[in-house]
């Protein structure tokens, strides 16, 4: 049996939780998330918490145990209080600069890279004299934004020689020695 799956998941004040046919949907302050599920799982709302059983009659209930009591958990959580995502821009000339919903960034090459977000998150640049840019993501749908946050770092990797790269906020790099080291 699943260690996380058969944890159960607090309702938090202010967070409604609805099934209908195999969809959950979790609305909140901040939004409303809905995730399918299938026969592997059963959803029990028993007072201000949420169950996810094992269905024994599926075929594989114990792979998405643990997977649906995730997702789930994400949903409140998101749905009450967000999640974070901050980025640093680390090299000479690294611009990120947010102008509404479209981030412009400078990342070494020959033209500057716009991309428009989803309206579901909220960006916000912080760029201060003698630091490096930092790029702060708000989104209460945590797979999305993980999903827009690999795709920003995709544009420009953390290299492993002097460190410069899109990289997240407390991250370590392995770093490596340079040609000089081998002598």
């Amino acid at each position: 049996m699943s260690r996380i799956g058969k944890l159960p998941i607090a309702i938090p004040a202010g967070v409604t939780v609805d099934i209908k046919d195999d969809v959950i949907t979790v609305k909140g302050k901040l939004g409303e998330l809905s995730q399918k599920f299938y026969d592997h799982v059963i959803i029990d709302i028993e007072g201000d918490e949420i169950h996810v059983k094992r269905n024994e009659a599926a075929i594989e209930p114990d792979a998405k145990h643990g997977l649906y009591r995730a997702l789930i958990a994400n949903m409140v959580k998101g749905v009450s209080e967000g999640f974070e995502t901050v980025q640093e821009f680390v090299g000479v000339g690294y611009k990120a600069e947010a102008k509404g919903q479209i981030l412009e960034m400078a990342l070494g090459y020959s033209h500057n890279i716009f991309m428009e977000m989803p309206p579901e998150i909220k960006i916000e640049t912080i760029n201060e004299r003698g630091k490096n840019p930092i790029l702060k993501m708000r989104s209460y749908d945590k797979q999305l934004l993980g999903q827009v946050a690999a795709k920003i770092r995709s544009l420009r990797k953390p290299e492993p020689y002097k460190g410069k790269g899109i990289k997240f906020e407390g991250e370590v790099l392995r770093r490596k020695a340079g040609k000089s080291a081998g002598k």
